[in-house]
């Protein structure tokens, strides 16, 4: 009677979170998911944690997030999880100005991103 369960928009072993409205450019949010990109999730963790960008902290909740999604909703294994992709995006753009000689008005935008990360189960090779 009800609704058909959704599809899932990522693989069995993936797992997915987004961050929205971060207030940041996208093109310096971009610089801290370079950083992470690929690489096992507490290395990632550790290398957001002793970042000196203001946003690693935010990216690292976000992280922190599908990781948590893979263990309980995916049972995934948390000391296998790579971070497979981390893609940034733009979001609003709040205008704001600022008066200026003769009478004209200086722009200020004041832009939003947000992120989506994507951890992936990898077996180990021994």
């Amino acid at each position: 009677m009800g609704k058909e369960k959704n599809p899932r928009r990522v693989a069995d072993n993936e797992a997915m979170a987004k961050l929205r409205m971060l207030r940041t450019s996208p093109q310096k949010l971009n610089l801290v998911a370079q950083m992470i990109r690929g690489k096992k999730v507490d290395k990632a963790l550790t290398d957001l944690t002793f970042s000196n960008k203001r946003i690693a902290q935010d990216v690292k909740k976000c992280l922190q997030s599908a990781i948590a999604n893979a263990e309980n909703n995916h049972n995934l294994d948390v000391d296998e999880l790579i971070v497979a992709e981390a893609w940034v995006g733009k979001n609003m753009t709040m205008k704001r100005g600022r008066p200026r000689a003769r009478g004209r008005f200086g722009k200020i935008l004041k832009p939003f991103a947000e992120i989506t990360i994507t951890v992936r189960q990898v077996e180990e090779q021994a």
